[in-house]
């Protein structure tokens, strides 16, 4: 499929996504990918050098599988975009992201902290302060806009429906095999590194696009951008560090996760109304996004 008709695809792909989200977790096929890494731990052998082969041997099968199963798909943009639309999550995030805003709003920060928790973050948050919950929250978008929006868009326009199809399996197997822990440290290994590899552009041109949106938003596209070039290396992660540090320097805050690192010098202390800011900027950021898809199916 050409890239004129795979922009094309994107395009219905962003429409569908946003219009109607996620279809139910049963018919999901992130929910699919999810029950074959399920399966996968459950069959591993349990020494940690076979672990770290067979977590490599079964992430390749899958990302193979699901290739295979995702050019099966007719080629029609329509067809492919009605797919698509399912491994993308912006609406189904800027929800998540508003049900948190909304418990602050009323003032309700045990809701805000479960709801923090259930939808957005691993972190333990039954002690958060609120404006950590706000911060977390930011955080979750900023990062989020990269692996739910960003990146599988830029996969589907490099690689069709078949490599947006194995870019949400890497995804999703970082999310559930990528811990350095005793469980997953040797299982999740080639998980984490295949994801961190994907994950290199998109985090980056998310945190432009998050310049951008800053400043047409607020006039702080260079604070924005400064702020990630400066502390993106602070994250544990290669790539989290981009989009997260650019959406601080785009509100003028701080974004602190305890122990582990501090973004942004900005004096603003995230509240509910920046959630809603950090919203818009997320927003303008998706309209960028579908502005350059219709711009590619022009050609």
């Amino acid at each position: 499929m050409p890239l004129s008709r795979r922009s094309q695809a994107l395009i219905f792909a962003l429409a569908i996504d946003i219009v109607l989200g996620d279809p139910p977790n049963a018919w999901h096929p992130v929910a699919l990918m999810g029950r074959w890494m399920h399966l996968g731990e459950r069959l591993a052998p349990q020494d940690a050098p076979r672990r770290l082969v067979w977590g490599g041997i079964w992430l390749a099968g899958g990302a193979a599988l699901t290739g295979l199963v995702a050019s099966r798909a007719p080629q029609h943009p329509l067809v492919q975009g009605s797919i698509a639309s399912m491994l993308l999550a912006y609406r189904g995030l800027d929800q998540a992201v508003g049900e948190v805003q909304a418990a602050l709003e009323r003032g309700d920060l045990v809701e805000a902290r479960r709801l923090l928790g259930w939808r957005l973050v691993s972190r333990p948050t039954d002690d958060l302060r609120a404006d950590e919950v706000a911060g977390a929250a930011i955080e979750s978008l900023a990062e989020n806009l990269s692996d739910s929006l960003i990146a599988p868009s830029l996969a589907l326009l490099i690689g069709g429906l078949p490599g947006m199809a194995i870019y949400r399996l890497s995804n999703t197997a970082d999310a559930m095999w990528g811990y350095r822990n005793e469980r997953y440290e040797h299982l999740g290994k080639a998980a984490a590194r295949l994801d961190d590899v994907l994950n290199l552009l998109p985090a980056r041109l998310t945190a432009a696009l998050i310049a951008i949106a800053a400043q047409i938003t607020c006039g702080r596209g260079s604070e924005a951008w400064r702020i990630a070039r400066r502390d993106a290396g602070r994250t544990a992660s290669p790539n989290a560090g981009w989009p997260m540090a650019a959406m601080a320097g785009a509100l003028d805050t701080t974004l602190t996760k305890r122990r582990h690192y501090v973004l942004g010098d900005g004096s603003r202390l995230p509240d509910a109304a920046m959630i809603g800011e950090a919203r818009r900027i997320a927003r303008i950021v998706l309209a960028l996004l579908a502005g350059g898809a219709a711009a590619l199916a022009q050609r």
